[in-house]
């Protein structure tokens, strides 16, 4: 089913309905008596009806298989196992984003509760990502030889061959896009490992803290084997699932299967404020709800980040593994400010960027920008709106003195994990990795002329020659009646909502604009009528200088059909509904 009106809506996109499969849609009301529209969602995201309570009610001991069934897991655990037995000295080597101050940051919880206080290291932008030969130097200088690297190291082969040659164990647990070959370290736990037989498909979705979660199990059940908790308490393992959440949501992995349960299980831990890090960051943050998957990408995680950004990459592990409740309220305001300058930053970056696009025609379907020394902690993000705005991948570069850093990211039709891969291999960047939408590289600033060709062939043969349109989908057409409180509630369901997992967008039919508004830093506010009767409460945000709040505040008699998703609303106390806005349509009478 599609709108009458195939016309582009007022942000320039076309709307398009997700299909599903009506038979198998009221088999899943009947069988599992929920809402029709809700089944109608639930059947086009793929799911069947054996599999709608795992996914409505998604459940770690269920869906958690035995770590063994990931290869190294078994060498890792028991490795791991007997340096804590002996008491030896480890180091962790993490990454300066979410998902590596959380890794790192449950891999030193569980290693400090069973009597291990581990050495953390965070490399900073200019140390570059990863493992580097400056922290293994370091470690050797503290009298540490057993270290782990999480969300970080499957490509690291002169880095851990040094290593290992200079006597070290190494233990590998990341997730990035593995090649055929591995570093030749003592094991390497990865779930996309090409020579991994995915009996368990969605394990290759996992986040890092996802990774070393399994893990960690893993460990505490060679403990347990060993009989070391005859003389030591036992820890309670799920207590980190609020850590594991937080960097499942803030890695934008897809949320099916494990993930899943990581994050439902991980929010209603994060609600019992046990982290003192986590407790101490909310309440900087004004936070004053139980935190939803939403909170977690947009509200703590930029924040965690910014310490990598603009500041100091190793503020979001030690306020994650913080006790003390001062410390970790100084900590937690420190990120706050560098999140304040983080967006100045980018706001510059984005400007330049956008500068260098606009006006000038490109052979090739790409946004390729680069200029000198743009902060590295923004380009990422900076690549990320460039992308948004154009609808094509985009890849941003800061050229610096010794080398020129890079940040991608893409569209669906784009792999640029492999992209990466493929111009390493070619010589044409001198370091690379990343997932299929983001990646991170560096390269000769002669070479970068080169790396346009070679992304720009590259991403013209994924995607041909046909133009990329905008889409945004939709789940469902209601009438604005029926945009209720009831609907709202029962849409909770699905959630966390996420990567794999999108927020179901509605289409709300015939409807005006009423007392609108403009309200904080340009959004706007209204009340949606129509003529069958009915009033709700909308809100477009950031949209007061675009075509599609200029139609809100000017358009009062004109008839739209607005695209946007259903949300509860309990401000103040008060149970009401609110419809987002996303999008809209003129509806020619």
């Amino acid at each position: 089913m599609v709108l009458a009106d195939p016309e582009k809506s007022l942000s320039g996109c076309f709307w398009k309905a997700v299909p599903y499969d009506e038979r198998q849609a009221q088999m899943i009301a009947q069988k599992w008596n929920i809402p029709v529209l809700l089944a109608d969602i639930i059947t086009s995201k793929g799911i069947t009806a054996e599999d709608v309570p795992a996914f409505l009610e998604p459940k770690i001991q269920t869906l958690m298989p035995n770590p063994s069934v990931m290869k190294d897991v078994d060498k890792a655990s028991s490795l791991i196992a007997q340096a804590i037995i002996n008491k030896q000295k480890i180091g962790i080597i993490g990454d300066y984003d979410v998902d590596g101050a959380t890794s790192s940051s449950v891999l030193r919880l569980f290693l400090e509760s069973v009597g291990i206080s581990p050495e953390v290291h965070i490399p900073d932008r200019e140390e570059g990502y990863g493992p580097s030969i400056q922290a293994f130097d370091d470690f050797k200088k503290q009298g540490i030889n057993f270290v782990v690297t999480t969300d970080c190291g499957t490509a690291a082969f002169d880095v851990l061959k040094y290593a290992k040659e200079h006597g070290f164990c190494v233990i590998v647990l990341d997730h990035h896009e593995a090649e055929v070959k591995l570093p030749a370290v003592d094991a390497v736990v990865n779930p996309k490992r090409l020579d991994e037989d995915n009996t368990y498909p969605y394990l290759k979705y996992m986040a890092a803290v996802g990774v070393v979660f399994l893990v960690v199990v893993a460990v505490n059940r060679e403990l347990r084997k060993s009989g070391f908790y005859q003389n030591h308490p036992e820890p309670q393992l799920l207590q980190w699932l609020d850590l594991v959440a937080l960097g499942t949501i803030c890695d934008v992995v897809p949320l099916i299967g494990l993930n899943r349960a990581f994050v439902r299980q991980g929010l209603k831990i994060m609600a019992q404020r046990q982290n003192v890090g986590l407790k101490a960051l909310i309440d900087k943050a004004g936070l004053t709800e139980a935190p939803t998957a939403y909170h977690l990408g947009y509200i703590l995680g930029p924040r965690i980040n910014a310490g990598g950004r603009v500041g100091d990459p190793s503020l979001g592990n030690k306020l994650l593994c913080c006790h003390n409740e001062k410390e970790a309220e100084t900590i937690a305001a420190q990120l706050n400010e560098f999140n304040n300058q983080r967006k100045d930053i980018e706001n510059y970056v984005l400007i330049e960027a956008i500068t260098q696009l606009e006006g000038k025609t490109s052979d090739y379907p790409i946004a390729f920008v680069a200029g000198k020394n743009w902060h590295q902690g923004v380009i990422g993000i900076v690549a990320g709106k460039l992308k948004e705005r154009y609808n094509l991948p985009a890849f941003v570069m800061s050229v610096e003195d010794d080398e020129v850093k890079g940040s991608a990211r893409s569209i669906p039709q784009v792999d640029l994990g492999s992209l990466i891969i493929a111009a390493k291999e070619k010589g044409i960047i001198t370091k690379g990795g990343g997932h299929t939408m983001a990646a991170g590289y560096s390269l000769e600033e002669d070479k970068v002329e080169d790396f346009r060709h070679f992304v720009g062939e590259y991403v013209q043969k994924q995607i041909g020659n046909e133009t990329i349109v905008p889409i945004i989908e939709y789940e469902a057409i209601i009438d604005l009646r029926g945009a209720t409180s009831d609907l709202a509630e029962s849409l909770k369901m699905l959630e966390p909502y996420g990567a794999g997992n999108q927020e179901p967008k509605l289409v709300i039919k015939n409807v005006r604009f009423k007392k609108s508004t403009i309200v904080g830093s340009g959004h706007v506010r209204c009340f949606l009528s129509s003529d069958n009767g009915g009033s709700l409460k909308a809100m477009a945000f950031r949209a007061a200088d675009n075509d599609l709040g200029q139609a809100m505040l000017m358009r009062h008699n004109d008839v739209f059909d607005v695209l946007g998703t259903l949300r509860t609303d309990n401000w103040l106390g008060r149970n009401s509904v609110q419809f987002i806005i996303e999008d809209a349509k003129r509806v020619t009478q």
